[in-house]
């Protein structure tokens, strides 16, 4: 079964690299918004900004956090994860670090976005989200081969959760 999901990632740094993830064909991604479009988003602000990521996640089975050397900082980032816990969608994060960037190359491990948000009692959400460190001497294959896998882990966790 093809799973539809979501992809949070940091842009600027790592839209090559998600590039690479969209295009493995394993998932039925979210379509990248046009530069346009997000033009128009942004300039409604906020509010814009929650309303559209909301009304694109609403029909996802899992949102994949996407954590290259900066997305642990990103507030939108931030934002898409507790939108997906508060929607209780399948949530987990994949590191890209070690996929080539046609610009830059390959980057450093960021720090993971999970264990930046806590619940009321103390606990970080890392607790209960996975993330998965690819293969360094093949990620992209080792992300092909297994991101459905990961994916369906992901959306079973969640029901369990509700």
């Amino acid at each position: 079964m093809v799973r539809r999901v979501f992809f949070s990632f940091h842009f600027d740094n790592d839209v090559m690299r998600v590039q690479l993830v969209r295009n493995m064909g394993a998932l039925e991604g979210n379509e990248p918004i046009s530069v346009n479009d997000w033009e128009t988003v942004k300039r409604g602000e906020e509010p814009s900004i929650k309303r559209w990521i909301e009304n694109t996640m609403k029909d996802c089975d899992c949102i994949i956090v996407l954590i290259g050397s900066e997305t642990a900082n990103r507030p939108w980032v931030d934002y898409e994860i507790r939108k997906a816990w508060e929607m209780k969608k399948g949530i987990l994060g994949i590191y890209i670090h070690n996929l080539p960037c046609p610009r830059t190359g390959k980057s450093h491990k960021g720090l993971n976005p999970f264990d930046k948000i806590f619940f009321t009692d103390g606990t970080p959400l890392s607790s209960k989200i996975k993330c998965y460190d690819p293969n360094p001497l093949d990620a992209y294959n080792d992300i092909k081969t297994g991101i459905q896998r990961i994916v369906e882990l992901a959306i079973q966790e969640a029901k369990q959760r509700n």
